[in-house]
């Protein structure tokens, strides 16, 4: 676990910076429950591998299954809560409104802890679109307005009558260009970067850190174990972020 010495050090960087940028990973929504993604292939998804579920091939040879997984991992994520973690960084974005979160995770905890304008690199569990975008790309379809039978599978567009799909980036497909373009301009423009509860392997959002770091920025990971990002960052705190980050957010 970080030792004094250290949270203090962080809390020095984030005073000093003008323009705070926080990537999070799966690791900060594991603290909730929330599994990752092949973390929640169990029980009776154990036997699915997640090119099965999780690709825009899979849906089309499978809808319902897709669509029953991922209606699974809703009510999952539905069930848990923002952990000290989340709410700590809704703290520091609304003592230092220059802080920015970009997330890799496609749950709300961020959002239901109070963060606001989070960058969604690769989309949300609680929203949905037609699989073939027929009124535009993205063409978001509101789920709960809908009158349709989950046994049958997904719903339908209202405007095409084609199948709805989970608005999350599956094997195969591009990032959201407007998010993506938005997380790297925040990172090229950053002086601080934090690194919370990401593996560091998944890109492009793994490439983050090093353009921010091109761009003269400090690199603060926090995080239990060592990441492919470690060798690369000025500080390191060890451990759960529901524990360092209140920590930090008390010695600011």
């Amino acid at each position: 676990m970080a030792d004094e010495s250290a949270i203090q050090q962080a809390a020095a960087m984030i005073r000093a910076s003008r323009r705070t940028v926080a990537l999070t990973g799966s690791g900060i929504s594991r603290e909730s429950g929330v599994p990752t993604f092949r973390d929640a292939l169990d029980g009776l998804w154990a036997r699915y591998d997640p090119q099965e579920l999780a690709t825009p091939a899979a849906f089309r040879a499978n809808p319902k299954l897709v669509w029953d997984w991922y209606e699974y991992r809703r009510a999952v994520a539905r069930q848990a809560q923002p952990n000290p973690g989340h709410l700590a960084l809704a703290e520091l974005q609304r003592r230092l409104p220059q802080v920015q979160i970009i997330t890799q995770n496609v749950d709300d905890l961020h959002e239901r802890a109070g963060s606001t304008d989070v960058i969604r690199l690769h989309g949300s569990l609680h929203g949905s679109r037609c699989f073939y975008n027929c009124q535009g790309d993205p063409t978001p379809v509101d789920v709960a307005a809908l009158d349709f039978d989950p046994s049958n599978g997904p719903p339908r567009c209202p405007h095409c009558g084609r199948w709805v799909r989970p608005d999350v980036v599956w094997f195969g497909e591009l990032l959201p260009p407007a998010q993506l373009a938005a997380a790297m301009d925040a990172a090229a423009h950053a002086d601080l970067m934090l690194v919370i509860g990401t593996s560091g392997m998944v890109a492009p959002a793994a490439d983050l850190p090093y353009l921010a770091r091109r761009g003269g920025a400090r690199l603060l990971e926090i995080n239990p174990a060592a990441s492919a990002l470690t060798p690369a960052v000025d500080l390191w705190l060890q451990g759960p972020s529901g524990e360092v980050l209140p920590r930090v957010l008390a010695a600011l």
